[in-house]
């Protein structure tokens, strides 16, 4: 007997999705819960779980293929329908082992997305008994047979290179391909995620220059991607679609102003130590601006309005969109009414949402519903963006890297050049509901509640 695996509801307004990768070859043994294939739809990619525990016998979808909700994907059973049922246990395990190679997909370019690479990058030991593999001494792990030798023309993994086990313990395809690109050995990294998991951070960590080692700047890498092409993911081209509607759609105008946070950096600088104690998040500078964001909103809800045909929707809440960089592309996923929360409240949520962001861990519906979008451009250093604002929302508010400048003030009545943390504010919006007037507006409100730093009661510790 053999059950299905259907494509669950990713949704409410999902109907279809298309299978990016399958993390499970025909005759692989699979837990409950355990990831089985990897889907995209137009939200979200997500990885799809085993439904019940058994061997994986029939895949029905192929890589590539794009199906309708509730279409049946694969056919799990107790291994009768995926080869003998003569073979042991040990003897199946190798057998599927020594297939694996000839499982492969065609040699896929290396500048293949994460979403699109094959199952070859996978470990199956790894993948199937993480908990053995963290808790398997040292010599066990030294003494486990090497993994089947890649198909003869497949590009060169240097999966050799990068140590999975130690200190390692199961670590994510994103994580491991990370390794991979940079050359770091993951059994010397240790991990700061959950029960010591290595994380993505923990990665890039690893990467920069050693204390000691000299502090002048390294050259920048020559990106493999140089001369290639690649075929844009579900994701990029139902982004790319969505942004051309929403440029010719709307009337999209930006307006700018600058303001100056120095009370809040100062209030960062005083709070932070006892903020991060008591909430375990680290204080900066995006829950401010989201504060202040936010309060705009409720006393100009045009800001937070939405076109419905000739109407104009005023939501009861501020539902607030966090454009978060990941390596699949720019996602927004949903801090629902962001209103209510004090900092610690935002600081915990917005983390939250971009750590799940990156992990892939997010829902469809975590990704919708937003009425206003706040873009930190100035993570990366950017002094000014002007952000594009995406159907149905009317405003998008994008904060620029705050700056130490030289600027002139008011000391007792006499002008005075001091040195201030300064941040640009980029407003674009619908000009079809929205006024420069009432951009203006919402502004110089945002910009008068940073600049007061007044945030002491709101901190929420």
């Amino acid at each position: 007997m053999s059950e299905s695996v259907n494509l669950p509801a990713l949704g409410e307004s999902v109907t279809e999705g298309t299978v990016t990768r399958w993390l499970k070859n025909i005759g692989d043994r699979v837990e409950v819960d355990e990831p089985l294939l990897e889907v995209s739809t137009d939200k979200v990619d997500t990885e799809i779980p085993s439904p019940v525990a058994g061997v994986l016998e029939e895949i029905l979808v192929q890589e590539d293929e794009t199906i309708e909700v509730g279409a049946e994907l694969a056919r799990i059973g107790d291994g009768s329908g995926a080869g003998s049922s003569e073979q042991a246990p040990a003897e199946e395990a190798s057998a599927a082992e020594a297939e694996a190679p000839d499982q492969q997909a065609e040699p896929e370019p290396e500048q293949q997305t994460e979403s699109e690479q094959a199952p070859a990058e996978e470990s199956p030991a790894a993948e199937e008994q993480p908990q053995e593999a963290e808790q398997a001494p040292a010599e066990e792990k030294a003494s486990a047979p090497e993994a089947p030798a890649q198909p003869q023309g497949e590009p060169e993994r240097s999966e050799a290179s990068v140590d999975v086990s130690g200190n390692a313990g199961y670590v994510t395809p994103l994580v491991r391909r990370l390794a991979n690109q940079h050359g770091v050995d993951l059994s010397t990294v240790t991990g700061t995620g959950v029960g010591g998991r290595i994380r993505k951070e923990d990665v890039l960590a690893a990467t920069q220059p050693r204390a000691g080692k000299s502090a002048e700047r390294a050259p920048l890498e020559v990106s493999k991607l140089r001369g290639t092409s690649e075929t844009m993911s579900r994701l990029r081209k139902v982004a790319a679609e969505q942004a051309v509607t929403s440029m010719q759609t709307t009337a999209q105008v930006t307006t700018v102003i600058e303001a100056d946070v120095t009370k809040v950096a100062a209030l960062i600088a005083r709070r932070g130590s006892a903020f991060q104690e008591k909430t375990g998040t680290e204080l900066d500078y995006v829950p401010f601006f989201a504060k202040a964001a936010t309060e705009a909103l409720q006393a100009f809800p045009v800001i937070n309005a939405i076109v419905d045909g000739d109407q104009i929707v005023y939501p009861e809440q501020e539902n607030l969109s966090i454009a978060v960089d990941t390596e699949r592309g720019l996602l927004s996923p949903v801090v629902k009414d962001a209103g209510s929360f004090d900092i610690a409240g935002l600081s915990k949520a917005l983390g939250d949402l971009a750590e799940r962001t990156r992990s892939n861990k997010l829902t469809p519906d975590e990704l919708s519903g937003g009425t206003f979008t706040l873009a930190n451009s100035g993570s990366r250093g950017a002094l000014l963006d002007t952000p594009v604002v995406f159907l149905p929302q009317s405003a998008a508010l994008s904060t620029g890297a705050v700056t130490k400048r030289a600027v002139v003030i008011d000391a007792d009545g006499a002008d005075a050049i001091a040195v201030r943390s300064v941040v640009y504010l980029s407003l674009s919006y619908d000009q079809r509901i929205i006024d420069n007037t009432d951009a203006s507006r919402f502004l110089v409100a945002v910009k008068d509640r940073l600049e007061q730093g007044d945030f002491e009661d709101s901190l929420g510790i």
